[in-house]
């Protein structure tokens, strides 16, 4: 008798992991679908912000096509620079008869000048490259109509924010920048350590002229320090003072702490 309850007691617990386990797959197919759609919704919404009245969209790093998916529905052609050679040879594999190039090339070396007409750029890139891929977009002269790109979610809120670094002011000076959605670290597998947000470009002509940035590059060489330091080689002191003081801006000053406008001011008064 107690081995028969032993053994149906064994049965019943084989039941129950099994339970578990279904339940368990259950939950993890269910949280899937609901990440799937999270981030089909997300991509949806990346593509829907590089509309722009053009035919043409150029995208950055496509991987497995996810967001070239998305692309496809919206451009009459969509041109994938990919980096990996194997990814690259397979990803027209997945959409047979759309208008889908594909490069293998590192988009660092690739040459925009072949994208034809007015086209979009947009693409999920990756954190270590960001700031030469938006200094490269923003520079060349067959710019985009308008870049979406996902980036890490803290380099996007430094972009936008107040307090000024060497690529916000580069950015601001070539473009109109807005933030688009958050897309926390969850939702991807595996997770990466930071969040990331979608931010939309919209080229435009430069605010400041290089002269000006060649300043800005002075002022940053020591961003924590105070500017009037930075910028002792240009002026004496005093003189340096002086020009502070008339355009309102504090002597203990950092770099960041001036926007475009003051840059172009405090050049136009150093070198006048």
């Amino acid at each position: 008798i107690d081995e028969m309850l032993i053994g149906n007691q064994s049965n019943a617990d084989e039941s129950s992991n099994i339970s578990n386990h279904v339940k368990d797959i259950a939950d993890f197919c269910e949280e899937l679908n609901t990440s799937m759609d999270s981030i089909k919704a997300i991509l949806d919404e990346i593509a829907d912000e590089s509309i722009d009245e053009v035919d043409t969209c150029l995208e950055i790093g496509p991987g497995l096509g996810t967001l070239t998916s998305s692309l496809l529905k919206r451009f009459e052609k969509v041109v994938a620079v990919e980096f990996d050679t194997r990814l690259a040879e397979n990803l027209p594999k997945s959409f047979p008869g759309k208008n889908l190039e594909v490069v293998n090339e590192d988009i660092l070396r690739f040459d925009f000048s072949r994208v034809e007409g007015p086209y979009v750029v947009a693409g999920n890139i990756p954190y270590y490259i960001t700031s030469p891929i938006i200094e490269k977009l923003l520079k060349m002269k067959n710019r985009p109509e308008r870049i979406v790109l996902l980036i890490q979610k803290e380099v996007a809120e430094r972009i936008v924010s107040d307090k000024e670094t060497m690529l916000s002011l580069f950015v601001k000076n070539y473009a109109g920048v807005e933030l688009g959605p958050v897309v926390g670290r969850a939702e991807f597998t595996p997770p990466p350590k930071v969040d990331s947000q979608v931010i939309v470009l919209r080229p435009h002509v430069p605010v400041v002229k290089e002269e000006v940035f060649r300043l800005v590059r002075q002022g940053f060489s020591a961003p924590r320090k105070k500017l009037i330091h930075n910028l002792a080689g240009l002026k004496s002191k005093e003189e340096l003072t002086l020009i502070f003081t008339k355009l309102g801006v504090d002597i203990d000053a950092r770099p960041g702490d001036l926007h475009l406008s003051d840059w172009r001011k405090m050049h136009n008064e150093i070198f006048s």
